[in-house]
């Protein structure tokens, strides 16, 4: 009898979920979406180099046109999706659809096209502000990402492979998602079928409200596999405000690393059910070590939030601004206790773009920033002081010397590298031409790289 019961259920759900009619919806709502062309010039060489020609493909939906000649330039052409969050002309899309742009377009839905200004990008949440010329465009309504639930149906429309305006609909499958080194983001998961060109695009609630950016999808193919993944509007929000104010993005920073309580652990810490987030290391002189919280803490509510994994933590610390004031529900030693304190500014990345002297202008092409103090004291453990690559420009000098993200530069043309400023003074003084050396740590391992200034 049970069975049936369930098998009633289950067919009640799926003919609820198939038969949810958006076509009204679509109506009012494409208005407000663009297609994003942008153009970028890559030389074969460097594509070669990056190894990455296959994977923007894949990613971005690129369709590549290289020339006869490997001297001369290759014409990139990708594409994307954008959407309008004001009636003035400013867009918000992915980062990734229009990192290293030398032009960018966008469509609208009446074919009238325009040429957009990048306001600011961040890599790190994958968010870029764009802006039109012109007012009255239709800026599409902003929902609130934190009010959605796992089951409810949502919607995309975008331009996947390249076709204007297509819309997918589906449920969200998930709430605060987390990928390895990527904690800016809680993302939304979703069954909704998107591929390459519907990066940037909104996903929406029955309402019609904006409640996320589609942004990645995970595949072993390139293509749609049944797992997509949009950026939470109010995170997207916080990040636009800051781009449109400022033009970077300022983080808040605690110094902890955090990780998740399990049915062990749980019983280990006498906890009634796997919950909170177990910090393993406190950094020292963080603000959360002047708090005082220790290692071996475990954090059950921040800011009278509810912490069930330590993603949850991570997601309210990345919501937060430097100097916020926060208040922690702790167990340390089978004891309750609040734990108050502040936040500090996040170690920020800096762009090593290149200077001019004798007007031959020197593009290094590597995104920088300092280490935490976490970082640097396991350096210190072998002598050494670094910097961490965080972004590598394909077009750069470095790129073509091999240097890649996730490097630790510890020494610039045999001077030692304790922080970005003195990077940027020792770029300052290197030769106009000739090859210097770069001393790094690639996954804890040492290496030499000879760069080759042009």
């Amino acid at each position: 009898m049970m069975a049936g019961i369930s098998a009633t259920a289950s067919t009640s759900v799926q003919a609820a979920v198939s038969t949810t009619d958006f076509s009204d919806l679509v109506q009012q709502v494409t208005p407000g979406v663009a297609r994003v062309n942008v153009t970028k010039q890559i030389s074969e060489d460097e594509l070669v180099k990056a190894q990455t020609a296959e994977l923007l493909r894949q990613f971005f939906g690129s369709r590549l046109r290289l020339p006869d000649r490997a001297a001369t330039p290759a014409v990139e052409h990708a594409y994307g999706t954008a959407f309008f969050v004001t009636n003035d002309g400013y867009m918000l899309t992915n980062h990734h659809v229009v990192a290293g742009a030398d032009n960018i377009t966008v469509t609208l839905n009446d074919r009238t096209e325009l040429d957009a200004t990048l306001v600011g990008s961040d890599e790190r949440s994958d968010v870029a502000v764009l802006k039109v010329s012109g007012n009255q465009f239709p800026a599409l309504p902003i929902g609130d990402s934190d009010t959605i639930k796992v089951g409810e149906p949502v919607l995309a429309i975008g331009s996947p492979f390249g076709f204007d305006y297509s819309a997918s609909a589906g449920i969200v499958s998930a709430k605060s998602r987390s990928f390895s080194r990527e904690t800016s983001v809680p993302f939304i998961q979703t069954d909704v079928a998107l591929n390459p060109g519907n990066s940037g695009g909104p996903l929406f609630n029955k309402r019609g409200e904006v409640v996320g950016i589609n942004s990645r999808i995970f595949s072993g193919t390139g293509g749609y596999m049944g797992l997509s993944f949009s950026i939470p509007i109010d995170a997207a929000m916080d990040i636009y405000e800051q781009l449109k104010e400022n033009g970077e993005v300022s983080r808040a920073y605690l110094g902890v690393y955090p990780q998740d309580i399990d049915r062990n652990l749980a019983e280990v810490y006498k906890l009634a059910r796997p919950q909170g987030a177990l910090l393993i290391r406190v950094s020292p002189d963080s603000p959360a070590q002047k708090a005082g919280l220790e290692s071996g803490d475990i954090i059950l509510k921040y800011n009278d939030r509810n912490i069930m994994r330590a993603s949850d933590l991570l997601n309210l610390i990345n919501r937060a601004r430097p100097d916020d004031r926060f208040i922690a529900q702790v167990q340390r030693d089978g004891k309750q206790l609040r734990v108050s304190g502040q936040l500090g500014q996040s170690p920020s990345d800096v762009q090593a773009e290149g200077r001019d002297k004798q007007d031959n202008e020197v593009r290094v092409g590597l995104r920088l920033r300092n280490l935490t103090p976490d970082e640097q004291a396991g350096l210190a453990t072998e002598g050494k002081t670094g910097i961490l690559v965080t972004a590598v420009d394909p077009t750069g000098l470095a790129a073509r010397s091999g240097i890649m993200a996730g490097d630790i530069i510890t020494n610039l043309h045999q001077k030692p590298i304790s922080d970005v400023t003195d990077f940027s003074s020792a770029i300052s003084a290197l030769p106009n031409k000739g090859v210097i050396t770069i001393e790094l740590l690639r996954q804890g391992i040492p290496a030499i790289i000879g760069l080759r200034i042009e």
